[in-house]
C-alpha cells in the first residue's frame, strides 16, 4: 500500500492560497467581506510561503518596487504625523493605508505562487467563465421576464441588474467577458466545419447584446474598447470582432423598438452628459478632485483624501463650463471621483498620482511582453482588459474598494501570472 504523499507547509499554504483565490470570485458577486477575507488569507498565505522558503525574490519585480512606494507615500501621507506636515491623516485613515497593501500583494501571491501551475490557472478560468455565463443568464432571463431568477426587477431607468438588486451587472460583466470566451473562441474556430465557426460568432455576438441590453453606459465602452485591442492583437479573430460591433450598431440602432430604456441611456442620456459635461456630476467630482489636488500638491489628503477634502469649501472651484460658481458645493460630494487617477491625486498628490501612472506602465509592459509574435487569446483577452481599465480617460470605481477593486487586482494577478507561464515557464 502506497501513501499519498503529505504536503509540506509551502505547498499547503499554496493550496490554501488557491482556494482562497478561488472563493474571492463568488465573493465578489454576492458577498464582498467574505471576498476582503479571502484576499487578504491569499496576502498571509503568500507572506508565509516566502518566509519559510526564505524566497524573497519577488519584490525585487518592478512593478512590486513601483507599487511598493506608492503605497508607502500614500501610507505616509496618511500618517497622523502633523510634525512633519504630511497630508491630515488620522488614526483611520492610516491604518486603511496600511491594510490597502493586501491588494499588491494579493496580485502577486497569484502570479509568483498560487497560479504557478496550469492547473490552478484552468481552474480559475473555469470559475471565471462561469461566473460570466451566470451574470449574462441572469440578464437575458431579466430581459425577457422582467425580473431576474431572485425575484428582482430591472431598475429604475430600466437596467438589467442580472444576479443583483441594483444596476451592478455591467462592471463587472464587462472585466470578465473577454477573457471567458475569446478562449473557446479561439478554439472553435480552430476546427473545421461550419458549426464550430457558427458557435464561435455566436458566443462573442452573445455577449456584447447582453452588454448592449445591459443598459449602463461605461461597461459597453469598455467592451469595445476591449474588442479594439484583441482585432488589433489576434488577426484570426478580426471577422468575429467586426460582426462583433456590426451587431453593436444594430442594436444601438433598433434599441428604441427593442429596448427603449437601454437606447434612453446608452443614446440619449450619454449624448446628453458629454454635451453638459463641465456641470455633469461627473465633471464636478473630476473638478473637486482636482482641486484637492491642487491645494495639497505634494502629499493631498492622505488615504480616503477625497472624501474628506470633497466638502471643504476651499476646494470648491467653478465647474468646467463655468456654470455653477462653487462646483455644486457640497451636495455633489462622493467617496470617491470615479477616477483612479484623480484618486491618486487627491490621495498622494502629484507624487502619487505619478507613481501610480509609472505603475500603470510598469503593469502593462509585462502583461503585453510578447503577445504581438504569440498572440495567446487568453492573454489577449486578460491585456485587453487589464488596458481599457487603466485608461484614465473614464468613470470607475473606487481604485481600493470591493467588489471593483477586487476584479482589477483578481485580472491583474492572472494576466501576470499567465504571462510568467508563458514567457519563462516552470
Amino acid at each position: 500500500m502506497v501513501r499519498a504523499k503529505t504536503p509540506n507547509l509551502p505547498d499547503l499554504l499554496d493550496r490554501i492560497g488557491l482556494v482562497s483565490v478561488l472563493l474571492t470570485i463568488p465573493a465578489l458577486l454576492h458577498a464582498k467581506g467574505i471576498g476582503e477575507g479571502t484576499m487578504g488569507l491569499t496576502a498571509l498565505c503568500f507572506l508565509g510561503r516566502s518566509w519559510l522558503l526564505r524566497d524573497w525574490g519577488w519584490v525585487r519585480t518592478p512593478w512590486i518596487v513601483i507599487g511598493g512606494a506608492w503605497w508607502a507615500w500614500v501610507a505616509l501621507c496618511s500618517a497622523p504625523l502633523p510634525a512633519l506636515f504630511l497630508g491630515e491623516g488620522g488614526t483611520g485613515s492610516f491604518t486603511q493605508a496600511l491594510m490597502a497593501v493586501r491588494f499588491p500583494l494579493f496580485a502577486a501571491a497569484m502570479e509568483f505562487a498560487v497560479l504557478r501551475d496550469a492547473r490552478s490557472r484552468r481552474w480559475l478560468f473555469g470559475c471565471v467563465a462561469a461566473s460570466a455565463a451566470y451574470i449574462a443568464g441572469q440578464c437575458l432571463f431579466q430581459f425577457a421576464f422582467g425580473r431576474n431568477l431572485y425575484g428582482w426587477p430591472r431598475f429604475g431607468d430600466g437596467e438589467l441588474t442580472g444576479p443583483f438588486g441594483m444596476p451592478r451587472a455591467g462592471p463587472p460583466l464587462a472585466r470578465i467577458l473577454l477573457p471567458s470566451v475569446l478562449p473557446p473562441i479561439a478554439v472553435l474556430l480552430g476546427r473545421p466545419g461550419i458549426w464550430p465557426a457558427v458557435g464561435a460568432y455566436g458566443l462573442l455576438l452573445g455577449g456584447v447584446a447582453v452588454m448592449v441590453l445591459i443598459g449602463q453606459r461605461m461597461p459597453l465602452v469598455l467592451t469595445v474598447a476591449g474588442l479594439l485591442i484583441v482585432a488589433l492583437l489576434l488577426q484570426r479573430l478580426r471577422p468575429v470582432v467586426l460582426s462583433a460591433g456590426a451587431v453593436i450598431a444594430l442594436l444601438l440602432a433598433a434599441s428604441p423598438v427593442i429596448a427603449p430604456s437601454a437606447y434612453n441611456r446608452l443614446v440619449v442620456k450619454f449624448s446628453t452628459q458629454l454635451e453638459n459635461f463641465g456641470s455633469s456630476h461627473y465633471g464636478l467630482l473630476y473638478t473637486r478632485g482636482l482641486a484637492v489636488g491642487l491645494n495639497n500638491p505634494v502629499t493631498g489628503l492622505g488615504f480616503d483624501g477625497y472624501r474628506t477634502g470633497c466638502p471643504r469649501p476651499e476646494n470648491f472651484l467653478p465647474s468646467l463650463d463655468g456654470k455653477q460658481s462653487d462646483g455644486g458645493g457640497a451636495g455633489i460630494c462622493w467617496v470617491h471621483p470615479h477616477n483612479f487617477y484623480i484618486q491618486a491625486l487627491a490621495d498622494g498628490g502629484f507624487v502619487g498620482l505619478a507613481l501610480l501612472l509609472t505603475l500603470s506602465v510598469a503593469w502593462l509592459i509585462p502583461l503585453g511582453r510578447g503577445l504581438w509574435k504569440d498572440p495567446d487569446p487568453l492573454r489577449i483577452g486578460l491585456f485587453a482588459t487589464m488596458a481599457v481599465q487603466i485608461w484614465p480617460i473614464q468613470s470607475t470605481s473606487g481604485f481600493l474598494t470591493l467588489p471593483m477593486g477586487g476584479w482589477f487586482f483578481l485580472l491583474l494577478g492572472w494576466g501576470l501570472a499567465e504571462a510568467r507561464a508563458r514567457i519563462a515557464p516552470a
